[in-house]
Order: structure tokens, then sequence, then C-alpha cells
């Protein structure tokens, strides 16, 4: 299995968090681990670079946080998809489409 370059994550990590926090809130492991699980282990986030991220999008307004308390006691952060990131997730998957079709064009991608 190829593992994703880390350059090309950083851009593709805005367009993962948003599509998997479209389905449910999720708290950091999880997102990972749902990233990880959708794309069959191709991307993958440590919790050291993905929690950056998440206080971006944060900052941005396309992502809420909040603590929730697991039946063990245990306080985690919990993330959830605000109005903002849901107008988002359109442009930034155009973006990403069109990247590709671009990237198929010049180097036939889609026929390797």
């Amino acid at each position: 299995m190829t593992i994703v370059p880390s350059s090309m994550k950083r851009g593709s990590a805005e367009l993962a968090i948003l599509s998997v926090l479209l389905e449910e809130p999720l708290h950091g492991y999880e997102i990972s681990k749902r990233i990880e699980e959708h794309t069959g282990g191709v991307l993958r986030f440590n919790l050291a670079s993905l929690y950056p991220m998440l206080y971006r999008l944060e900052k941005r307004g396309w992502v809420k946080a909040s603590w929730q308390t697991t039946p063990s006691g245990r306080r985690r952060r919990c993330y959830s998809l605000t109005a903002a990131g849901r107008k988002q997730l359109p442009p930034l998957r155009d973006e990403w489409r069109l990247f590709f079709r671009a990237l198929d064009r010049l180097a036939g991608v889609s026929r390797a």
C-alpha cells in the first residue's frame, strides 16, 4: 500500500475532515480512524498533525468543538460541522475534482 506524501496530505486534510464530519460529530481519534477506514488506509493522519488542523478549522468557523464526557467519566473534545463548514464542502470538492481532472489529462492517472 502506498502512503500519500505529507505535502499532499496537508492539502487534502480539510476536505477529508469536513467530509467525515458531514456524517456525524466525532472526536479527534474517531476522525483519524474514519479517514483511514474510508480511504482503505491510504490517507492517515496522526493526532499530532490532525489537532492543529482541527483548531484552524474551528478558528475559521467551519467546525465547532464541545466537551463530552464518556460513560466512563473521561472527557473528550467532539467536533461537529457548522453551517459554514457545510458551505465549504462543495467548493472544496470542486477544487479537488478540477485538480484530479487536470492531473489525469497531464499524466493519464485514471488509465494507470
